[in-house]
């Protein structure tokens, strides 16, 4: 158990701190690329859901059980859209509350209803990566001390895969961050608290491996609709507000790159049924 808590927890702290490298930088560099680091974490989020995450659960699953992963896709996609629904509105009447109200307040909508603008949106994409991600670190988590534990050395082998895995996604997830309007420190902070959900993963796998295995394959499926909501609802919007030809063929090429991150640090299969 020791083992597995120092390696999930490695894995996450490594992954956090090298990726927090990029808020050290300069407020005016990090100005100037957090609008790049959008379109890679769009590639990036998007690769890792639909060329790792999904992949996996259908092979864990086994194709007569397809159906069940995409309902797990589906249950996943509705769950998200009702969470930034909920976060939504709450800071939507935050803000409303603080403007004096509804009754004359300047950031009220003139039928008493909250008004999302473009604004709330980005506000509430910082929110939606830190839960995607720490439900995605759990899945890690469980990946990694189900390696150990089949071998140690295969375990030791998946958290440096999963590494590898990790890091495009934890770069792009600190640009997101910042570009939601989040301090640095703020930022900072909470991608490491949320990278150590790994370790509950890891000590859920110990404790649980033979539900935690049997459901994984559902909770792969779950957490790819995590990213794939955040990289199609939330942050592919925003690039669409920039359209001049230059701009576009940019973020297509930073988008490709957050693809290839993925698919070129693809981590081991495990043995079995589950794999990742």
């Amino acid at each position: 158990l020791l083992a597995i808590v120092g390696l999930t927890g490695a894995v996450g702290l490594a992954s956090a701190a090298v990726a927090s490298l990029f808020v050290l930088l300069p407020e005016r560099v990090r100005r100037a690329i957090v609008p790049h680091l959008v379109s890679f974490a769009t590639g990036a989020l998007l690769g890792a859901a639909l060329i790792a995450l999904l992949p996996s659960a259908i092979k864990g699953a086994g194709l007569w059980n397809g159906h069940k992963v995409g309902l797990a896709l589906l249950a996943g996609l509705l769950f998200f859209f009702l969470l930034e629904k909920l976060v939504l509105w709450h800071h939507c009447h935050d803000e409303e509350a603080h403007a004096g109200g509804p009754r004359g307040g300047h950031g009220a909508h003139p039928h008493g209803h909250a008004h999302v603008t473009d604004s709330h949106r980005e506000h509430v994409t910082g929110p939606m990566i830190l839960w995607g991600d720490a439900f995605h670190n759990v899945i890690d988590g469980i990946v990694i001390a189900a390696a150990y534990l089949t071998n140690p050395a295969l375990g030791v082998a998946t958290a440096i895969a999963v590494f590898t895995h990790e890091l495009p996604t934890e770069i792009g997830d600190i640009g997101i961050l910042l570009h939601s309007g989040m301090s640095r420190t703020r930022a900072l902070l909470l991608n490491g608290v949320v990278s150590l959900a790994a370790v509950l993963g890891g000590v859920v796998a110990f404790y649980t491996l033979g539900a935690a295995l049997k459901w994984l394959p559902y909770a792969l499926a779950f957490a790819s609709a995590s990213l794939l909501y955040i990289a199609v609802a939330d942050l592919i919007p925003g690039l669409h507000r920039r359209l001049e030809p230059r701009a576009t063929l940019q973020q297509v090429a930073l988008i490709l790159l957050g693809l290839a991150s993925i698919w070129l640090t693809q981590p081991p299969s495990l043995p079995g049924n589950a794999g990742l």
